[in-house]
């Protein structure tokens, strides 16, 4: 079977550092250079690009392998890409000055250096080496700490189009020297390049990272930042047991975290109102709504529908600002309250809980969710979003590493499984309670009040 005119597999191994591969000598590159290239000519449909582990060709990379010819190339850099598209993939020719001919010296390349791997192995084992994947993550936190001082500065937007680290420290404030330390570690990183002494924002950076650009997720990630502090306070919590919250500079923490939130949120909403179902709810509560994307989505999915969205008066003011922006202050309102002890109002057809249970505990939550029940019309639904773990708690990933955030930043919460969830709302009142699962970490548990 032949899908594709042509399959290319570039390797993209990452070793060590010291250690030779296709990764360090600029698979990357050349991957991002042939699918430009390859969308440029529009040729997606008819050649697919896969990246793969060691060729066994390290010395010589960046490797790549075109099938069904078996062509093989060796050395491949990013300024190769165009011609070897053109001339092989489009006009058949291969490019000869890159391509690996003598079949036998190339199959005993490979059989070295597979023999000289399975030897660094034995030796590894026999000394009792850490294995490399279990070190990068114990050391991850370094590249990620120097990543969010850069955006605690600003720094991808003090580089801006180029700077040197003497321009770059003028415009943060902060001392050359140490300045000169971070731009090489986040070049090293590969978010910054060098040349002649002077750095430049890569793409991921300037897309991202820098004040102006339309997807700047800096004010998001911010929050991120702020969780370095709670975090650092794990090893505490755990000998205490778990104790209350740290404390937080609030205007800065709420702001941070809802634009994290709104980002999220934007991105998951399509997703949860296809879910969900928006055609029949006349009114919706969004109990804890934050920034009102969600509400935001639905009152989009739905030109009849009105939300109300309730939350602390801190809030209040940033959600205004982005119901104004999409033009639905017509049909989603603010109402300010606390969700952990005020009355959520009654008539909802649909009450919506997006990342609320986690900060809670189980009894703040089985109360909350008798409220919920109450504040809908017979037949209405509630909607739960959050992380929901599978019975034994280990899984999702992220939902179990989230439960840690909760430990560090909460007073009770954590992340909570799917029977905790359905035990909570049969005991409210629910019936036909059922867990969808969506893209993502995150699932939702949705229920309906009876008729």
């Amino acid at each position: 079977m032949e899908p594709f005119r042509l399959h290319v597999f570039v390797c993209d191994q990452q070793k060590p550092e010291g250690v030779p591969c296709c990764s360090a000598r600029g698979a990357g590159q050349v991957l991002d250079a042939l699918r430009q290239e390859i969308h440029a000519r529009g040729l997606e449909d008819e050649i697919q690009i896969t990246t793969c582990g060691s060729l066994g060709l390290c010395e010589h990379g960046p490797n790549m392998v075109v099938y069904p010819e078996g062509i093989w190339y060796s050395g491949v850099s990013a300024r190769d890409v165009g011609e070897i598209v053109q001339s092989h993939f489009q006009g058949g020719v291969p490019v000869a000055r890159l391509v690996r001919t003598d079949a036998a010296g190339v199959k005993e390349e490979i059989r070295q250096n597979r023999d000289r791997m399975l030897a660094a192995r034995r030796a590894r084992e026999a000394m009792g080496a850490l294995p490399d994947d279990v070190n990068d993550r114990i050391r991850a936190f370094q590249e990620s700490r120097a990543m969010l001082t850069a955006l605690e500065l600003d720094l991808f937007t003090a580089v801006g189009d180029g700077a040197s680290a003497e321009a770059a420290a003028a415009k943060m404030q902060t001392g050359v020297r140490a300045t000169e330390m971070l731009l090489n570690a986040l070049a090293a990183a590969g978010l910054l390049t060098k040349r002649e002494g002077v750095f430049y924002n890569a793409q991921v950076a300037a897309r991202f990272f820098r004040a102006g650009s339309p997807v700047n997720a800096r004010p998001a990630l911010l929050h991120t930042a702020h969780l370095w502090t709670t975090w650092s306070t794990l090893t505490d919590r755990l000998r205490a047991g778990g104790s209350s919250a740290s404390p937080r500079a609030e205007d800065d923490w709420t702001e941070a975290f809802i634009a994290a939130m709104h980002r999220n949120a934007s991105e998951r909403a399509p997703h949860v109102v296809r879910a969900v179902g928006a055609a029949n709810v006349g009114r919706m509560l969004d109990v804890g709504g934050g920034s009102g994307a969600y509400s935001i989505a639905f009152a989009m999915a739905n030109p009849t529908l009105r939300s109300d969205i309730l939350d602390l008066a801190t809030v209040a003011p940033i959600a205004q600002r982005h119901i104004d922006a999409a033009g639905a202050a017509d049909r989603v309102t603010i109402r300010i309250g606390d969700l952990r002890a005020d009355a959520l109002g009654e008539g909802y057809d649909l009450v919506f809980v997006s990342a609320i249970c986690h900060m809670l505990g189980p009894d703040e939550n089985r109360d909350l969710l008798r409220r919920c029940h109450a504040a809908l019309t017979p037949g209405g639904r509630l909607a739960i979003q959050d992380f929901i773990l599978e019975p034994d708690k280990t899984a999702p990933k992220w939902g179990a590493l989230f439960a840690l955030n909760m430990l560090v930043g909460t007073d009770a919460g954590s992340s909570y499984s799917e029977p905790e969830y359905a035990e909570w709302m049969a005991a409210a009142g629910f019936r036909e309670i059922r867990r969808v699962r969506l893209p993502g970490p995150a699932s939702l548990m949705i229920a309906d009040r009876m008729v």
